[in-house]
Order: C-alpha cells, then structure tokens, then sequence
C-alpha cells in the first residue's frame, strides 16, 4: 500500500543534532555475482535488525536505486555513539558482514565497491519542507510538525534568527 501524500506543508520535528549516515554499494563486474551478491543481502539483513531493536539508534531510513548498479541507503541515526556502537559490535550483522566483505574483495579485483559517508549535522544547521507528499526522510525519522512553527521560510528553519525577525516583519535582513 503506497503511503499518502501529508496536505499542505510541514517540516521535520528534529530537535538538536542530527546524524545521516549515507551508505551504498556498486556492482562494478555483472558476472561477479558471488562477490556482490552477498553484499547487496547483507544491508536488509542490518536494517531489519536495527528496526527490531527499539535501542538500536536507527530512527529511520530510506532506499535509493540510482542506475541498476548502484544502491544506496540513507539512514538517520540517534546518535553518532549509537551508530558506531553498531558498527563494531560483533554479535550484530554489521561486523561479519564488513569482515566477510573484506575477505571476499581481496579477490574480487574490483567486482563490487562499497562506500560511506557520515555527518553530524548541527541544531540550526539542517532544515527541511515536504509539500503534498508522504512523509520521507529526516521527516520520517523524527515526525513532522506544520511549517509555521518552525517559520515559513528555509533561512527561518534554518536558525537564522536575523532573517527569520526580518521574515516575520516583512522587511529585509542585510
């Protein structure tokens, strides 16, 4: 069942710092399958863990299919301590699969490519708006409340105190 789309407009209720960890994986050789195939099973193995887990820190992710070669997953975490906690413990599905990947691409000569980024993102510093769509992204995450609480403009949003004054009077911040 496809989500519906929110009326009118809102943004995240995101309180503090926000953690986005984008992780993605390339078939870089189509015929290598015992190389990426374990790879591309693995990350659903993780996400359905970290769902279970109400302590796992996981708040929300979503899946992105760039050109048939590419996955990438966008994840949005409690905290930075919490996503690396998963990442090393050894009893969860993160760390024999990292270990196994490894050993797989020693011999792989390039089959499969992993990659990750990370971000702490500050309070103030992120902002965000879904308009006449399902809720998606840091939305997803940490819920949605109506735009005007938080302002009717990004800079608003944003934590730009100086704009959001501007914003409310009608006059132009320098």
């Amino acid at each position: 069942m496809a989500a519906k789309p929110i009326p009118g407009r809102v943004t995240a209720a995101a309180e503090g710092d926000v953690v986005v960890f984008l992780i993605g994986m390339r078939i870089n050789r189509w015929r290598a399958v015992r190389h990426w195939l374990p790879a591309l099973r693995a990350m659903p193995r993780m996400l359905k863990e970290l769902s279970r887990d109400g302590n796992s820190g996981l708040l929300g992710y979503q899946l992105l299919a760039g050109s048939p070669r590419d996955r990438t997953v966008v994840q949005y975490w409690e905290s930075r301590e919490k996503l690396l906690d998963y990442a090393s413990d050894r009893d969860k599905q993160h760390r024999p699969a990292w270990t196994a990947f490894n050993r797989r691409a020693r011999g792989s000569e390039g089959a499969v490519g992993i990659w990750h980024e990370t971000y702490i993102v500050s309070a103030g510093s992120y902002e965000s708006i879904y308009s006449g769509m399902p809720v998606q992204g840091l939305g997803k995450a940490h819920g949605v409340e109506p735009v005007v609480r938080r302002g009717e403009r990004a800079a608003a949003r944003l934590g730009d105190s100086e704009r959001r004054e501007a914003s409310d009077t009608g006059t132009r911040a320098e």
